[in-house]
């Protein structure tokens, strides 16, 4: 959960995998804006252009890919969980045969990288836990390695079957076979409001323990169905059991809210019904999960920009402008302003950003819609001034400065476009996907180049689309973008101080 905002407050979820150096990244119900727009181009004095089609402006081709390397953890660090009661400790000892922890290794020294949980499904030899807690030996299976301790503390290896990266789910296989306790039922479970639920695993990498807590609904906020587990799950559950109070399963531990107070998640069971079904079905393992991944991330992004452009963006009025939003139960919009009666300009900002992501790795998630709207405006400071102070905020060159191993640097392109109302200088930017072949991080900047006293800066982030999809998305941003009616635009000479 690296993601950050600038623009919004921050949600983070806590991975559920606590390692000898860190926890490896749960999923994130992340949301935050990608970035404020910043720096745009100051007003040309030569005659704007004709009206055409807007346009975006691509680089001519994808950009090439290579591999990458793997990146580090995150610590977290968080209070013991509280004594079960007499029902809870009955129902883990029936239950603590079957409970695994889930340890990946570096092949190389063998020393401890990461620690999950998960548990053996029936009397086979098939543990079901998190996409997250493996994600290391299906990313990198040169470098890393898996292994299992009960909690007798024997040990052995582990042979990764099968994921679901867009649940967070992995099926392992094991060298020893369940007592039955766990059993995955046929149908989804039915819960009611409040109903209690007992989570398992190892919490911390403490050892072995079982939490309680209740049943609150379905998370609305997120592209894939989550369970809400109002108990604590600690760094080191993840992949854990969440069991009725008849033992039956209803979900995989999967995450908790780092801003809140035990807000927990978990992976619906009916998930991984279907994810045992294809490991059970399948011959043999895949010897390279990097083409499935890239497999399920190409699915997720296609079904994203389907429902984003399912029916036409919103407009908002922002002064003398117009901007699109899209706001739903995925996508929410904040606005702020820095008014004060004695600012020599005022600056309007509204952004609207996904609060899901999808995890693929301790450095890397993806699967996220962001966009920022701005608007500066001055009737006091020269035509001059407010041409720096918008520049100062269009930062075409911030775009992937920095070296990123799982991303090309970015292809950049600048076009000056006119919308139906509104002449716009764009740029936009594109970065491919080492691992995953055919997806992209598409960036487009947008600068209104029509007025002396006012300037409209507008981004849109989309991380892991196709490239059709990021051109789609990014046309329809950039068309939407205009002037509001009757609102003419002032001419750079029609301030008092302009030469």
């Amino acid at each position: 959960m690296r993601l950050s905002s600038s623009a919004a407050r921050i949600l983070l979820l806590v991975a559920l995998a606590a390692g000898a150096a860190g926890a490896t990244l749960s999923i994130a119900l992340a949301a935050g804006t990608a970035g404020k727009a910043a720096k745009a181009a100051a007003p040309r004095p030569s005659p704007a252009p004709a009206p055409q089609p807007p346009l975006v402006i691509p680089p001519a081709t994808p950009p090439a890919t290579t591999p990458p390397a793997p990146g580090p953890g995150e610590t977290d660090e968080t209070a013991a969980l509280p004594m079960p009661s007499g029902a809870a400790q009955t129902l883990y000892s029936a239950a603590k045969a079957d409970l695994l922890q889930i340890r990946m290794l570096l092949r190389n020294g063998r020393s401890q990288s990461s620690v999950g949980s998960g548990f053996l499904v029936g009397t086979g030899n098939l543990v079901l836990t998190n996409y997250h807690v493996v994600s290391q030996m299906a990313l990198d299976p040169d470098v890393y390695v898996g292994e299992y301790v009960d909690t007798d503390g024997r040990s052995g290896p582990v042979e990764l079957l099968a994921v679901d990266v867009l649940h967070d789910l992995a099926v392992v296989r094991v060298n020893r076979n369940g007592s039955g306790f766990f059993q995955v039922p046929e149908a989804p479970v039915k819960l009611i409001q409040g109903q209690y639920l007992y989570s398992l695993g190892n919490p911390l990498d403490l050892g072995f323990a079982i939490s309680e807590g209740a049943y609150n609904g379905v998370v609305t906020r997120s592209f894939y169905e989550q369970l809400v587990f109002t108990g604590p799950i600690n760094s080191g559950m993840s992949g854990g059991p969440s069991v009725t109070a008849a033992g039956v399963v209803a979900g995989v531990n999967v995450s908790k809210r780092r801003d809140g107070e035990l807000v927990s998640f978990l992976v619906p069971v009916q998930y991984a019904q279907e994810l045992l079904r294809r490991a059970q079905a399948q011959a043999h393992p895949p010897r390279n999960f990097n083409p499935l991944i890239a497999q399920q991330l190409l699915a997720h992004q296609r079904a994203l920009v389907d429902r984003l452009l399912a029916e036409p963006l919103s407009i908002r009025t922002m002064g003398p402008y117009q901007v699109p939003v899209r706001e739903s139960q995925q996508l929410r919009c904040w606005g702020r302003s820095n008014f004060r009666a004695e600012a020599e300009y005022t600056l309007d900002t509204v952004s609207c950003a996904m609060e899901a992501a999808l995890y693929v790795s301790d450095t890397q998630q993806t699967g996220l819609v962001s966009m920022t709207h701005q608007v500066l405006r001055s009737g006091s400071l020269h035509p001059l001034q407010v041409a720096l102070l918008a520049t100062s905020r269009f930062r075409v060159d911030s775009i992937g400065t920095g070296r990123d191993p799982r991303l090309t640097r970015p292809a950049c392109a600048e076009m000056f476009v006119h919308t139906a109302s509104l002449p716009v200088r764009a740029v936009t930017c594109v970065r491919a996907y080492r691992k995953f072949a055919g997806l992209y991080n598409f960036t487009l900047l947008a600068a209104s180049t029509d007025d002396a006293q006012a300037s409209l800066l507008s981004r849109i982030d989309l991380a892991g689309v196709s490239y059709e999809n990021g051109l789609r998305a990014t046309r329809a941003f950039l068309s939407a973008l205009g002037r509001s009616p009757a609102r003419p635009a002032k001419r750079p000479g029609a301030h008092a101080g302009a030469s």
